[in-house]
């Protein structure tokens, strides 16, 4: 997998944004791809150095909705998430740097 496969997107939540001074970030990610894909994948789109990486799988959630027809329930995708820690050399990424 390349790695804009792997990351589909940033989380970008006042706890998420709240780990970017300690160069912690958090992102969406492919739920086939592993610890070591999602370290590189990351290292190669933003030229940091990743310390670790911890993944996991967020449940989706139910929905309900009244429509004419009557009541029907559905459900959200269960997302992975990666909670990327960068080595204290590293420089910040940028993206996140100018949303806190």
């Amino acid at each position: 997998m390349e790695a804009n496969e792997i990351i589909i997107k940033p989380i970008i939540t006042e706890k998420g944004l709240s780990g970017v001074q300690n160069k912690v970030y958090s992102f969406v990610v492919n739920k086939n791809a592993n610890k070591v894909e999602i370290a590189q994948a990351v290292e190669t789109m933003f030229n940091v150095e990743v310390a670790k990486v911890n993944t996991l799988i967020v449940k989706g959630h139910k929905k309900s909705q009244n429509t004419k027809q009557g009541r029907t329930v559905g459900k959200t995708s269960d997302i992975k998430k990666a909670v990327v820690t960068l080595t204290e050399k590293s420089k910040p990424i940028a993206f996140f740097e100018s949303l806190s």
